[in-house]
Order: C-alpha cells, then sequence, then structure tokens
C-alpha cells in the first residue's frame, strides 16, 4: 500500500536523510524507496518483521526497467512493532551508509550512478513522524 511520496526535493550526495517513525503495531513489513522518479528505485529498504518469507531480516535492493535486482541483506534488526525507530541514510560517492539504533550499518551501491534523486516514498505498514534531508 503506498504511504507517503516526496517529489522534487533532492537528496544529493554529502547529504544525509533522517527518517523517524513507529511501524504499525500489526505490521508486516515497511519500505524506504529512493529514485529518480515514481518507475525506478536506486535504493528501496524494507524491514520485514514476516513478510515474504522473511522474518526480522532487512532487504535492501533496487527496481531498474521493470525488474528487481539482486537482494542484499546486512545489519541488525533493531525495529519493534508499534516502537518508534530512527534510521539515517548517508548518501555518499561511493553509495547509502544506513545506520540503524542498534548501531549496525547497512552499506549499498549507488547502482544508478546519480548524484541527485528526487523522488522519495514511504510504503507499508508504518508511521511516518518526521523527515528530513540536510
Amino acid at each position: 500500500m503506498p504511504g507517503m511520496v516526496i517529489k522534487n526535493m533532492s537528496f544529493k550526495v554529502g547529504q544525509t536523510l533522517t527518517l523517524v517513525g513507529i511501524p504499525k503495531p500489526d505490521a508486516t513489513n515497511f519500505a524506504i524507496n529512493i529514485g529518480p522518479d515514481e518507475k525506478d528505485i536506486t535504493f528501496h529498504i524494507n524491514p520485514r518483521f514476516n513478510a515474504h518469507g522473511d522474518e526480522n531480516t532487512v532487504v535492501c535492493n533496487s527496481f531498474q526497467g521493470g525488474n528487481w535486482c539482486e537482494e542484499y541483506r546486512e545489519g541488525g534488526f533493531p525495529f519493534q512493532l508499534g516502537e518508534e525507530f530512527k534510521i539515517t541514510i548517508a548518501f555518499t560517492p561511493s553509495g547509502f551508509q544506513v545506520n540503524l539504533s542498534d548501531g549496525s550499518t547497512i552499506n549499498f551501491p549507488n547502482r544508478m550512478g546519480a548524484e541527485k534523486y528526487s523522488f522519495i516514498s514511504f510504503d507499508g505498514e508504518v508511521r511516518v513522524v518526521s523527515f528530513e534531508i540536510k
């Protein structure tokens, strides 16, 4: 289920996106998508409580040309149903460095290679409390 969509807001190399949210008490999963437009996603981060055969796993991927690319799984799983979390995503020259609230990190390559992306969306069972790019 599509949630909040942010268009025409640039997220550039050197900036950090900070998200505070609360998964719904019965959430199965939620996702943050960053890309050039609505059709392609350069960075999809999908914490899964119990979805697509995964339990308590963070799955990252890209969606290009109508197809999902290779899934990437690393980092911890600090998310609790109904409890506030914070994620920071630093956009570095080599890709996206995600810091989770348990201190674990995920490094994901910038597969599309652009220096800025202007489309960000949040999907699934999560309430966004605050969102900031700086």
